[in-house]
């Protein structure tokens, strides 16, 4: 059945600093004055010896690291900013409740993109990476779905993920670290009678889950096509929650996703499905399907200029965390996900598929994830330039033939256009 849904958004961009060019002059010597000299007798003139030829020069350092095999994560020393990659993010997502069971999803997210700067410049505006932000809150009783997006530079303290004050922020909008509690704050910024805010405190109820094999996660073949990205999959929530006007006392339990990439996607590959589960037995389940591109003649193969259609990566992967803490991971062939029923988006034209049967027949998991609503679509061209849908869902179904049932996110990329050149290898 179709709920109507309400919605709000509200964007803020920061001005982006433009690149300082200087002019170098290059100051040749004054010739020296000619002097007369008696030429000296003629001597047979000694064989040189021939030298090699010098190797290429290399050039600069690249200016961002791949993430390779090997990485060792640390904590709480990961929590925080990896300047060394390009493109970071760090993702709180939660569905929550009040004391009479009026449900609400949120999304907190920041985003770091490092920039290619060359010019030398001290000043507190050198622009060396961009800030980004969206948080959204659905209404789930009331069909609303509101978000507001961000963009801030760095330089001036604006923004910033800094290990020394246990804080990622923009702006006003903050996640801190207290102890091994995680601190949220964010206000829409609307009109305040129309606006949301969050003010939450999430504990981690199992240690983080290093997704992938040996620190990386392979997003496409080669070396380098993979971020290093774990998660805090169960998190115990509580604190106030504030919409249209009317705040309510919730709790519940909040997912976080850390990530951290220089490479990661092919040209092939036109997007994600990417699902996160908390399930009443105490398992905790995360899958990602990337999805290429499939040519006219049945091959995978193109680019991502097209329309959403695809076929599962062999890339795609997953995990499950087990309530003693231990987690196992999952290769693409371990999971299946089937769309069941789309949504059109009457914003943006995209064709989202808000239901999916998710089956691992090697965990005995068989479950149906529905969206908790269906419109949960961010257009956020203003600060990372993607049309994405994510929002709050509801899984039922069985585990080794026993009913479960639980809640979840769910985030859809590439039904709305294509994905963002940053977001591809450049190699």
């Amino acid at each position: 059945m179709s709920i109507f849904t309400k919605r709000t958004q509200t964007s803020t961009s920061g001005t982006i600093l433009a690149a300082f060019v200087s002019l170098a002059f290059l100051l040749a010597p004054a010739p020296a004055q000619a002097q007369t000299q008696t030429p000296a007798p003629a001597q047979e003139e000694a064989a040189t010896p021939i030298s090699p030829p010098a190797p290429p020069d290399p050039g600069p350092a690249p200016r961002f690291c791949k993430a390779l095999p090997g990485f060792q994560f640390e904590f709480p020393r990961d929590h925080f900013s990896h300047p060394c990659f390009r493109t970071e993010w760090w993702y709180f997502t939660g569905n929550l409740s009040d004391p009479n069971g009026r449900r609400f999803g949120f999304e907190l997210t920041f985003f770091r993109e490092g920039v290619e700067n060359p010019y030398v410049n001290p000043s507190r505006w050198r622009v060396d990476d961009l800030y980004l932000a969206h948080f959204a809150v659905s209404d789930i009783a009331a069909g609303r779905f509101s978000y507001s997006d961000r963009l801030h530079r760095a330089g001036i303290e604006m923004a910033g993920a800094d290990p020394s004050q246990g804080r990622i922020w923009n702006g006003d909008w903050s996640a801190t670290l207290d102890g091994r509690a995680w601190l949220l704050e964010a206000a829409s910024d609307g009109p305040s009678e129309a606006g949301q805010r969050i003010r939450l405190e999430l504990n981690p109820l199992r240690p983080p889950v290093i997704q992938g094999r040996d620190g990386v996660s392979q997003k496409a073949a080669g070396e380098g096509n993979a971020s290093h990205y774990y998660s805090l999959t169960r998190l115990a929530t509580s604190g106030v929650l504030e919409t249209a006007g009317s705040s309510f006392e919730v709790s519940g339990l909040s997912w976080m996703d850390h990530e951290f990439s220089t490479n990661q996607l092919q040209p092939d590959q036109v997007g994600w499905d990417w699902v996160s589960l908390q399930l009443d037995d105490g398992t905790d389940w995360m899958f990602f399907q990337l999805r290429r591109r499939v040519a006219p003649g049945g091959e995978a193969g193109g680019d991502a200029s097209g329309d959403a259609g695809g076929e599962k990566d062999p890339h795609s992967a997953g995990s499950v965390s087990l309530p003693d803490g231990t987690a196992v991971q999952l290769s693409a062939a371990d999971f299946e996900m089937t769309p069941l029923d789309q949504w059109r988006s009457p914003h943006s034209g995209g064709h989202y598929p808000i239901r999916w049967r998710i089956q691992v027949p090697s965990q005995g998991l068989d479950v149906t994830v529905s969206a908790a609503m269906e419109d949960q679509e961010l257009i956020t061209q203003e600060t990372t330039g993607v049309t994405y849908w994510e929002g709050s869902s509801l899984a039922r179904g069985t585990r080794n033939g026993i009913a479960l049932q639980g809640r979840g996110y769910l985030e859809m990329t590439g039904y709305a256009g294509p994905l963002q050149p940053g977001l591809y290898s450049t190699e």
